[in-house]
């Protein structure tokens, strides 16, 4: 099969689609784009987003990355940061009006019909680029952070991940997530990296999405937990749409934590698991599940090293929490400090602030954020307990507050679409739990909240929670409570 790039409106071979990026680059480089020049780009995804994002590569810029729904004034931020003088925007992204910025369309058309001497896209001089690629975290616990990474090692971190994850060119992509982030970014460049077609489909209108899976033969689909989570819920509502996704052969997934009663679900529902990842925007791809090791996130790529230590820094056996560290040659230069000189990163083992332990095997699995609370006496890891009532279905995302006498108040909102009561969730909450992890307000909500990237929102949840508490008993900020 010719391996092409389908977006909801239109369908291009590669072939063609390298054409388009090289004329892309031509009409940058119109436009003052250079080797070395940094380039802002905020769009959604789309068919340009692509070509636009190849011809920057090609040009050798340095592509500051940022989310399509970024606000103006941190955007301004971001720009007085990294110094970008050139500002590729779709019409859709806030963004303001003194700032000269570029729309995308503009340089679609200013590219239609050039003939342009070069045959082929070359990446060698971006990846020479020690700032190849500026990204954002997403800022859930702070005020977010650029993060400087080399073109040359990120394209390595992909091709470890196609071998690892088995790619091929006769694959057929589809990530529903967004392109501006460390795991959109990967699947769309590992798509033109082995060949393999890429379907552009519409991440927040899954209907669309799936029907677009099955008119392109999808065969490998991204997204987070919630996500899929939505995707079961819609094929039981339209049964219909099952069909659409039974020639998929790898249902993957990563950005937030996998609920193990999802996987159940999936291999009851298609017979096939949910393939969970680890990595991060700082530190890359790191560890996959694959079909042949469908086992939590799977083991380190090739060229990685994982290991679990405890307090003390000390690692720990098998099968004993700790904090997970990684060994990577593929992480970032560094981070942008606010008057946009490059703090250099760490070498050699990193710490990463998440709970985990390792299998005898070398699998491993996160369990959450390394974010202890004291209450009544004990330690406490919120997500600790979430994983906890997860694996007895129960979906549930724990938000701790302030409280004199015990320590911490704990805030557990529940998803639950089928709106079952605060009570009844709280009873069942309390069968489950320790009586020091019991909760002492439950908030049942249809959906939680999700940022940008598809993760729960934590400040979200943070001002929820405060609301909740200050209603008394009997409010109920968005959901029911108890």
């Amino acid at each position: 099969m010719t391996s092409k790039i389908f977006a909801h409106d239109s369908v291009q071979t590669l072939s063609a689609s390298e054409q388009g990026a090289l004329r892309i680059a031509d009409a940058l480089r119109d436009r003052g784009v250079g080797p070395g020049q940094r380039v802002l780009l905020k769009a959604g995804n789309s068919a340009g987003w692509v070509g636009t994002l190849l011809g920057l590569m090609h040009l050798g810029a340095s592509i500051v990355l940022v989310d399509q729904q970024e606000h103006a004034e941190e955007t301004r931020r971001i720009i007085r940061r990294t110094g970008a003088k050139v500002l590729l925007v779709d019409d859709d992204a806030p963004i303001d009006d003194d700032l000269d910025a570029i729309h995308l369309y503009e340089i679609l058309v200013a590219a239609a019909g050039r003939e342009v001497a070069e045959q082929r896209l070359s990446f060698d001089e971006w990846g020479e680029r020690p700032d190849g690629l500026i990204m954002w975290t997403s800022g859930s616990t702070g005020s977010p952070k650029g993060v400087v990474k080399s073109g040359a090692k990120f394209l390595k971190n992909l091709q470890r991940n196609a071998d690892q994850v088995g790619h091929v060119a006769d694959d057929v992509l589809m990530p529903l997530l967004p392109f501006s982030h460390q795991y959109g970014l990967s699947m769309v460049l590992i798509a033109w990296m082995t060949g393999s077609s890429l379907v552009i489909a519409p991440y927040k209108r899954l209907d669309r999405a799936l029907r677009m899976a099955g008119e392109t033969g999808v065969t490998v689909i991204d997204a987070t937990p919630s996500s899929y989570r939505s995707m079961l819920n819609l094929i039981g509502r339209k049964p219909a749409l099952r069909a659409d996704v039974e020639q998929v052969r790898m249902f993957c997934v990563g950005a937030a934590p996998l609920d193990g009663p999802l996987v159940d679900r999936y291999v009851a529902e298609f017979g096939r698991p949910l393939l969970d990842s680890y990595g991060s925007t700082e530190l890359g791809n790191i560890a996959f599940a694959t079909i042949e090791n469908p086992i939590a996130c799977g083991q380190a790529m090739e060229g990685i090293r994982l290991r679990v230590v405890d307090e003390d820094g000390l690692e720990v056996a098998p099968g004993v929490a700790g904090e997970i560290e990684v060994d990577t040659p593929d992480g970032m230069e560094g981070h942008l400090d606010e008057d946009g000189t490059l703090l250099p990163a760490d070498t050699g083992w990193q710490r990463t602030g998440d709970l985990g332990h390792l299998d005898e095997h070398g699998n491993v699995f996160p369990l959450g954020r390394k974010f202890a609370v004291h209450r009544m006496g004990y330690t406490l890891y919120p997500e600790l307990i979430e994983r906890k009532v997860a694996a007895l279905d129960c979906s549930a995302r724990i938000i701790p507050l302030p409280d004199e006498r015990r320590g911490a108040q704990l805030v557990f909102f529940v998803e639950d679409e089928e709106g079952q009561e605060a009570a009844y969730w709280r009873d069942r909450l309390r069968g489950m739990l320790a009586t020091y992890e019991h909760p002492d307000r439950v908030v049942v909500l249809d959906r939680f909240p999700l940022n940008r990237n598809g993760k729960p929102d934590k400040r979200q949840l943070e001002r929820l929670a405060r609301e909740s508490q200050a209603a008394g008993p009997d409010g109920s900020p968005g959901g029911n409570t108890q």
